[in-house]
C-alpha cells in the first residue's frame, strides 16, 4: 500500500496494494493495523455505499458541523467519479483551496477526507458506485453543504451539464456557508 499526501493538508491519495491473476484480483480495501501505520487514525463506525445511474452526476459539496463532523475514506467499486475536497478549516493557508482526483474501480485508489474538508465528486461514467467509510454517524441537524459551483472556488468540473439533487442545488456559496471547522496547524 502506497499513502500519498495531497496538496491539502491531511487529505492523502491511497493505493492499495492489488494481487492480480489469470482468475482476476484480491486487494484489502482496509486494513486498520496498515491504515494506522500510515498515519490514518480514525476510527470507522459506518459504510455508505451510494449508485449514480447516469454520467454527470454530481453529489456535493457535503460536510457536517462540528461535533459531528466526519473523516470519510472514499472509494469506488464499479465506474470512475471526479472526486474533490475542499478546505473549509478557519485560519487554513488552504481555507478555500480545492483538489480533485479520479477515483475508479480500474486504479483502486481511496481518498482520505479529513475533518475540516467539504466533499463532492461527479461521475464519469454511467453506473458508478461510491463507497465510503466514516468516522461519525450521520447527523441531519449537523449536515450542510457549499454550492458545487461556487465562482469563487472556480472548481473544474469534468461535465459540461451536471445532474445535482434540489438539495445540493440549493446550498450557499462558500463565502455565506456556516463553518465551524478551525485550522489547528
Amino acid at each position: 500500500m502506497r499513502i500519498i499526501d495531497s496538496k491539502l493538508a491531511g487529505v492523502k491519495l491511497i493505493e492499495p496494494t492489488v494481487f492480480h491473476d489469470q482468475r482476476g484480483f484480491f486487494f484489502e480495501s482496509y486494513n486498520e493495523i496498515l491504515y494506522k501505520g500510515g498515519g490514518i487514525q480514525s476510527d470507522f463506525i459506518q459504510d455508505n455505499h451510494s449508485l449514480s445511474v447516469e454520467s454527470g452526476v454530481l453529489r456535493g459539496l457535503h460536510y457536517q458541523l462540528y461535533p459531528k463532523a466526519q473523516t470519510k475514506l472514499v472509494r469506488v467499486s464499479s465506474g470512475a467519479v471526479y472526486d474533490v475536497v475542499v478546505d473549509i478549516r478557519r485560519g487554513s493557508p488552504t481555507f478555500g483551496q480545492w483538489q480533485g482526483f479520479i477515483l475508479s474501480a480500474a486504479n483502486k485508489r481511496q481518498l482520505l477526507v479529513p475533518k475540516g474538508f467539504a466533499h463532492g465528486f461527479c461521475t464519469l461514467v454511467p453506473s458508478c458506485e461510491v463507497q465510503y467509510k466514516v468516522d461519525a454517524l450521520y447527523s441531519k441537524e449537523h449536515d450542510r453543504g457549499i454550492a458545487w459551483n461556487d465562482p469563487t472556488l472556480a472548481i473544474d468540473w469534468p461535465a459540461a451539464e451536471v445532474i445535482v439533487s434540489d438539495k445540493d442545488a440549493s446550498h450557499p456559496l462558500l463565502a455565506e456557508a456556516e463553518i465551524n471547522m478551525v485550522y489547528e496547524g
